[in-house]
């Protein structure tokens, strides 16, 4: 299936276009600045970033409304920043501390906002799926009007939870929107390697669940193709799957050498950078000026030099609490 692209001139107002471009430099730059505090050894454990995906996380984010489920990755940080949980909370997590978004027993690869529908995080390849289709169920049982959105990597589509998931989507109609942000290593093997079709579009035919290919790097069009395909799990159609073909710039992880792909290649993508080309686009239709994005840059700047500090200050949790949430038990 060919990958949709967007029009030269879309239907896009001013207001939007800066909010959109804001929205990725707000995972740009909370990015950066995660990889600096874990070299300072602010954070540890395990970080993986969002750097060159931002259009997915930012673009796909649009069309769910407050009441829709999202389950996420591992490399969660733009997820959550884009379904509007504080950079403040998302960073303290990350520090350990005790006003993190999941009390600093998770760190980054588990936020969690359940007061937004915003169920993980999971360090599991393929766990958030099978998830997804239990609240997509729990929905339906219920008569609510949402759908869960179930973001997952390529790297998700050789375990069984993905075709487990799929098929029991379909075969109960469920109204969950599967998003798979390809960007074409699963750690630190190519694509082609693991998968015998690489078309992963084409992976739901045996489903008969309906899908898509958008350009990952294309904000637009991967607003654009999340608000259709959103409207039609609405519809009550069942499930969709959309693939995002898309790049990270960064390595798998903090830890990982990155030896298995050449400087050139990411060189190469790089000049598909989601943030620089919709900068370029938003000044050709005379979208955005230099004091606008000054303006914008400094206003994220200060937001997450705010996330920082207050991590930084934020308390450690008690020794006390810190069974709590484990093995059943309940927080106080």
């Amino acid at each position: 299936m060919a990958v949709n692209t967007m029009p030269e001139r879309p239907l896009l107002n001013r207001e939007h276009a800066q909010f959109l471009l804001r929205e990725m430099l707000r995972i740009r730059r909370f990015e950066e600045k995660s990889a600096e505090m874990y070299s300072l050894q602010k954070i540890h454990g395990f970080l993986h970033l969002y750097i060159g995906e931002e259009a997915v996380g930012v673009g796909a984010m649009q069309a769910f409304t407050p009441d829709d489920a999202i389950v996420a990755t591992y490399r969660e940080h733009g997820h959550a920043l884009a379904r509007g949980l504080p950079a403040t909370v998302l960073m303290a997590e990350m520090f350990g501390k005790a006003t993190g978004c999941s009390h600093g027993h998770g760190g980054s690869m588990h936020f969690f906002d359940a007061s937004r529908r915003f169920y993980g995080g999971y360090a599991i390849v393929g766990g958030g799926l099978p998830i997804a289709v239990g609240l997509a169920l729990a929905d339906k049982l219920q008569n609510r009007q949402a759908i869960t959105a179930c973001y997952f990597g390529d790297g998700a589509v050789a375990e069984g939870e993905f075709h487990e998931s799929l098929n029991l989507a379909a075969l109960w109609k469920l109204p969950v929107l599967f998003l798979c942000e390809n960007n074409l290593y699963a750690m630190g093997t190519a694509l082609a390697r693991h998968q015998a079709q690489t078309n992963i579009s084409l992976k739901t035919g045996g489903y008969g669940v309906a899908s898509n290919a958008v350009d990952g790097m294309d904000v637009l069009a991967v607003e654009t193709a999340t608000k259709l395909a959103a409207d039609s799990v609405r519809s009550g159609n069942g499930p969709f799957l959309l693939e995002f073909r898309t790049y990270r710039f960064r390595a798998h992880s903090m830890s990982d050498p990155d030896l298995y792909r050449t400087k050139e290649e990411i060189e190469e993508w790089k000049k598909r950078d989601p943030i620089s080309l919709f900068q370029i686009r938003l000044r050709e239709w005379g979208m955005l000026t230099e004091s606008d994005l000054a303006r914008v840059e400094a206003e994220v700047s200060a937001e997450i030099e705010e996330a920082v500090r207050f991590a930084e200050v934020s308390p450690w949790e008690p020794a006390e609490n810190l069974l709590n949430d484990v093995q059943g038990r309940a927080t106080p």
